[in-house]
């Protein structure tokens, strides 16, 4: 037993190491301190914009070092315990398993933002859904993946506003698009952009059949004005139209809501969250700058390794998870063949493991 705890304990201060050269710990530190020592000036908070970056930039720092020197103290705690430890001493044992499985846990949270190291992977996320054919079912199926992001949202602390959304004819939504704040948003749930497909026996069907509904999720970062998409005010075809959702008297009896089509990609967006229409066109183009943006990245990746085939253009039949309810349980990634066989638990936004096995699979 005491061999297996000194061998644990080299692993981790190696893993340590190798973490503290790899994500320039030391850099970090130096940075996050000048970031706190603006953060705390009597004037911070007169440029809310700029006082806002600021604070993002913290969080996505902490989220790297509160884990490291987490891991690092319980390494400590972990050798004193093991100078301490006496063969019957069962108490101490069981103390060292929990900070061994705690070690173990962080460690992996850790090489998840290892893996999120690419252009953009830090921003805020647009996530859109989009039913498929199907009617009254598919329009469920998409109420239903909108109600497990929201919750994966939850999950990891961030926070999420409708721009746009517009019900189904009798239950559920057709489309929905939403802007999700947090730190690596983007980066976490860039995994799941594509086709999601889902089995089971339709409450909406009186003679309980069986029924496979799709959904198109896409996502894109949301761009801050320092990066450049080219967007020529001819190619647009701009159109307002009265809000649907709820929002106050003012939205829903005015012609708030602007819907954006860039013509030569036949990129559609829309926004509805705001009163003034000026500021839903505003919304609306950064929208529109991000899916172009991610256009032009899905051709490159296409010409490096055909990752442009995981969206599939948002065609049925290439879906890039399968949501089985019956006759078995099961929700399968075709893309990494990761599987759970708990769908009710996916479904309430317990979605990181399909996320590390994507982002491993991209390294």
């Amino acid at each position: 037993m005491n061999e297996d705890i000194e061998k644990s304990i080299k692993t981790f201060c190696s893993k340590l190491s190798e973490m503290y050269k790899y994500l320039e710990i030391e850099d970090k530190k130096k940075i996050l301190e000048e970031l706190e020592l603006k953060s705390g000036k009597v004037d911070f908070w007169n440029n809310q914009k700029i006082a806002k970056e600021t604070i993002d930039k913290i969080k996505s720092i902490k989220i790297i070092l509160d884990p490291f020197f987490k891991i690092s103290n319980l390494i400590d705690d972990l050798k004193i315990l093991y100078e301490l430890i006496e063969s019957d001493d069962e108490d101490t044992f069981n103390e060292i398993s929990v900070i061994k499985d705690e070690i173990s846990y962080l460690f992996e949270k850790l090489e998840l933002q290892v893996l999120l190291g690419d252009e953009f992977d830090e921003c805020h996320a647009y996530l859109t859904l989009h039913a498929g054919a199907g009617g009254t079912e598919s329009c469920d199926w998409a109420d239903m993946l909108f109600r497990m992001f929201t919750r994966f949202v939850e999950r990891e602390d961030f926070s999420f506003q409708i721009l746009d959304i517009q019900p189904g004819d009798e239950a559920g939504i057709k489309s929905v698009t939403i802007l999700i704040e947090g730190s690596y948003a983007y980066g976490l749930l860039k995994s799941e952009r594509g086709v999601h497909r889902l089995v089971r026996i339709s409450p909406f069907d009186s003679q309980s059949r069986r029924h496979t509904s799709f959904t198109a999720v896409d996502i894109s970062p949301k761009l801050d004005d320092e990066v450049e998409v080219e967007i020529i005010e001819s190619d647009l075809r701009v159109d307002t139209y009265r809000a649907q959702g709820a929002g106050g008297q003012h939205v829903n009896t005015t012609d708030s809501a602007v819907r954006i089509v860039h013509l030569p990609s036949g990129t559609v967006v829309q926004c509805q969250a705001e009163r003034s229409q000026h500021k839903n066109k505003a919304t609306a183009i950064n929208m529109l700058k991000a899916k172009l943006y991610e256009i032009e990245q899905d051709k490159k990746r296409k010409a490096i390794d055909q990752l442009y085939s995981d969206k599939g253009d948002i065609a049925w039949g290439s879906q890039i998870r399968s949501y089985v309810m019956q006759p078995y349980t099961l929700v399968k990634d075709h893309r990494t063949d990761e599987q759970i066989g708990n769908v009710q638990d996916v479904l309430d936004g317990n979605i990181k493991r399909f996320i590390f096995s994507y982002l491993k699979r991209l390294k």
